[in-house]
């Protein structure tokens, strides 16, 4: 009912909106593209009330780089399954989106100040198209993805979120795809999340309500339970690169604020007007 009352108020305020929101997804495990699951239900929901964009920028755990900030400049983005040991159904899944290269182009541009550089080897992970097949399911929206400088600070990310934030008035939906908490070592098909887990998403989910950015790239505030809550932070940031594209006229909305298999937090939120 939570989620239903949050997707509810986000149509109510989408009407009035003339800027596009902006949308981390937890998106855990890869089955989730082809399982009836509460979180698939969510995000085609979600997809249901989002207005309709121009393109789709995707900042995804599943494409991380060192010493680059890499965009998709391809026309049409390749579907990459990369995960193994999966049922063949999901190695079957496609999303022929179009790229966009002109838009992408101009966002290398944006992030020269980041290491910003073209590439069209990458495509679409599946950070991207197993949240994409629910959100806009008829493929029919341009996409191109942007990678993640993991020999960056968390600051560094927050502050490509700022420089992106332009082109929400130009009809681009900027999608972060990763999870809060993401810790596969610690992972149990039953019962409730380590207390690791569950003080991260707390403490994430109170800093991101009062915007208190800082905390929320303080490595060394957050200490052991950011390395029990992110063995490697690649799941992290994209959050943090969202939440930078936000400012003080947004409007926040949590949503699919669960845990899956203990550790991994599928929370997601939208800013929104």
């Amino acid at each position: 009912m939570k989620v239903v009352q949050s997707l509810q108020s986000l149509r109510d305020r989408f009407a009035a909106s003339e800027r596009m929101p902006l949308v981390f997804l937890g998106h855990g495990s890869p089955m989730n593209a082809i399982e009836d699951t509460k979180y698939s239900r969510g995000w085609t929901e979600l997809g249901r009330q989002l207005p309709r964009p121009q393109a789709i920028l995707v900042v995804s755990a599943h494409w991380v780089t060192t010493g680059t900030t890499l965009v998709d400049v391809s026309e049409m983005p390749a579907v990459i399954h990369d995960f193994y040991g999966f049922p063949n159904e999901l190695y079957d899944q496609d999303y022929p989106a179009d790229g966009h290269p002109e838009l992408a182009r101009e966002v290398v541009s944006l992030l020269s100040s980041h290491n910003g550089q073209e590439d069209d080897t990458w495509g679409l992970d599946h950070g991207s198209w197993s949240v994409l097949k629910f959100l806009f399911p008829k493929a029919d929206v341009p996409v191109f993805q942007l990678s993640i400088d993991m020999s960056q600070d968390f600051e560094w990310h927050m502050e490509i979120g700022r420089v992106l934030s332009q082109l929400r008035d130009r009809g681009v939906l900027i999608l972060g795809s990763g999870n809060i908490v993401h810790n596969l070592r610690a992972l149990t098909p039953s019962g409730p999340p380590p207390d690791f887990a569950q003080s991260f998403d707390t403490m994430f989910t109170e800093r991101l309500t009062e915007r208190d950015f800082t905390a929320l790239t303080d490595r060394k505030g957050m200490g052991s339970l950011l390395r029990q809550a992110h063995p490697t932070t690649e799941h992290y940031v994209p959050a943090l690169t969202i939440a930078g594209a936000s400012d003080s006229r947004d409007a926040l909305t949590f949503l699919n604020d669960s845990f899956d298999l203990g550790s991994v937090s599928m929370r997601s939120f939208v800013f929104h007007a």
